[in-house]
């Protein structure tokens, strides 16, 4: 393979055709379910995928069909399957590329002449909602196998899956799987372009990912509001009571979580990863957040903080309800008070037992006799990636080196992908590279998100370097497939 020729075309079709199509795409303000609950009547998500479909039913790839998926009352998934070089089909060793193309809504504090549905380039930042998460992947995928064929390199069978729910949770996506899975086969390769990096200047693949666990907590003291001279001293505060039932759950002082099951044993691999990971990002580990000024990290170890931030619960408190604005605030005991509770856990707790001690903790003896409720919204499992091959191994090793000129690094990250553990369980056999674009500052779900395109362009390099060596690694029965 020619490095150069390969990294070429990639960079010459992101510049002419990819960028002005993610351009387009973020326009579309195709929330995902949660944030839209009437996201079909709208229309924003089936003009999204039409966009991306339609490019890719444009691209001139040997043999490939490009088909939107519809199940009865979910979201559509744009699957794409792309025969080997050798002809083989669904019984081919293969593999399977994943990104998503809903988004987070818009939220607050763009930066002026910047906003959610409003594409600006700025040098080699695109910004604006989606393209660095995730409409970038799809892209990506498909720029990676035709700089492939443009060489005439082998590579194996690839399914390329785009779902529409992945920001909920991915709740459609199992119903496509089961529906697919004679079609997808039996991947000894995931690829997923929906994750994070370090730094713009090294290949990061992500070695784990946290679980999440999540509802609504509320607390009702009255059956309506009371005038506060009269009634402060007498009835409890219900924002003091919801902050007693939080200290339940979280150390005040620390922000370390108190529940047993919400804990598990870091591997040494890990250890040693989140280690040497923060001897390269040194202070970037945290001075990549918009902290105010002379606010600190929770802790000065940087690798403490890799390790919080990958393998330790950590507790945010997203929205609230029952208090109104301070414009809007009278001298009131208020009824109740409601908070949303994000909970992340370690990639190797269980969703299920995560959520259910957190409900026991909250609902149990409630302070004062209050009326307290939690309605669990999600109880998510994490992820921790199966043993690398050594054929894998090597291969970003080269990849990184020939796309970055740097050596490939390995770091968990804080977030979830629902997918992830899907397929770990479907296929305990595959390999996975898991990498992305969201690097410092980048801000996915947050205000001034962008997509750093060299970086984009290079990861779409490594991703059909490791596709040609996977190639040559099933030839030589080393992928697992037999």
């Amino acid at each position: 393979m020619d490095h150069a020729r390969l990294q070429h075309f990639i960079d010459t079709q992101w510049d002419d055709d990819i960028v002005p199509r993610l351009v387009e795409y973020i326009r579309i303000p195709n929330k995902s379910p949660m944030f839209d609950a009437d996201w079909a009547k709208h229309g924003h998500m089936e003009a999204a995928t039409q966009l991306l479909a339609g490019w890719a039913k444009q691209q001139p790839v040997k043999g490939m069909t490009v088909e939107v998926v519809r199940l009865e009352g979910r979201t559509p998934l744009i699957f794409i399957e792309i025969p080997g070089t050798d002809g083989g089909g669904v019984e081919a060793d293969t593999v399977l590329l994943y990104g998503h193309l809903d988004k987070q809504p818009e939220m607050t504090g763009w930066e002026p002449g910047l906003g959610a549905w409003e594409p600006v380039l700025k040098g080699d930042k695109l910004f604006g909602r989606g393209g660095a998460d995730d409409g970038y992947a799809l892209f990506g995928s498909l720029a990676a196998l035709r700089a492939l064929q443009d060489q005439g390199t082998p590579h194996c069978r690839a399914i390329i899956l785009i779902e529409a729910c992945e920001e909920s949770g991915s709740f459609d996506l199992p119903h496509y799987v089961e529906h697919l899975l004679p079609r997808i086969g039996k991947p000894s390769l995931v690829v997923c372009l929906d994750s994070g990096c370090g730094n713009y200047e090294q290949l990061w693949c992500t070695t784990s990912l946290r679980g999440l666990v999540g509802g609504n907590l509320r607390v009702d003291v009255l059956r309506e509001g009371i005038h506060s001279g009269d009634g402060s001293g007498v009835v409890a505060s219900s924002f003091r009571v919801l902050r007693q039932l939080l200290g339940r759950i979280e150390d005040v002082d620390s922000g370390r979580v108190k529940l047993d099951a919400l804990h598990t044993e870091i591997p040494p691999e890990r250890l040693e990863q989140a280690k040497k990971a923060a001897q390269v990002l040194g202070l970037a580990v945290y001075d990549k957040f918009p902290f105010v000024e002379g606010m600190s990290p929770v802790v000065s170890d940087p690798t403490e903080l890799v390790l919080n931030r990958t393998w330790r619960p950590a507790l945010a408190v997203t929205g609230v309800d029952g208090i109104p604005a301070l414009r809007d605030a009278g001298n009131v005991l208020r009824p109740h008070t409601a908070v949303k509770l994000s909970m992340r856990i370690p990639p190797a707790a269980d969703g299920k037992t995560a959520g259910e001690a957190l409900r026991k903790a909250l609902l149990a003896d409630p302070p004062y006799g209050a009326k307290v409720s939690f309605e669990l919204e999600k109880s998510s499992s994490g992820w921790n990636a199966p043993a690398m091959s050594p054929w894998l191994g090597q291969a970003l090793e080269r990849a990184s080196q020939a796309a970055f000129g740097a050596p490939a690094m390995y770091m968990g990250e804080g977030g979830s992908i629902p997918f992830m553990g899907m397929l770990g369980a479907k296929f305990p056999g595959a390999q996975f590279v898991i990498t992305g674009v969201l690097g410092p500052h980048s801000n996915a779900h947050g205000p001034n998100e962008f997509l750093h395109i060299p970086t984009g362009k290079r990861v779409t390099a490594v991703v059909a370097m490791v596709v040609a060596q996977h190639c040559e690694a099933s030839t030589k029965g080393l992928t697992g497939r037999k």
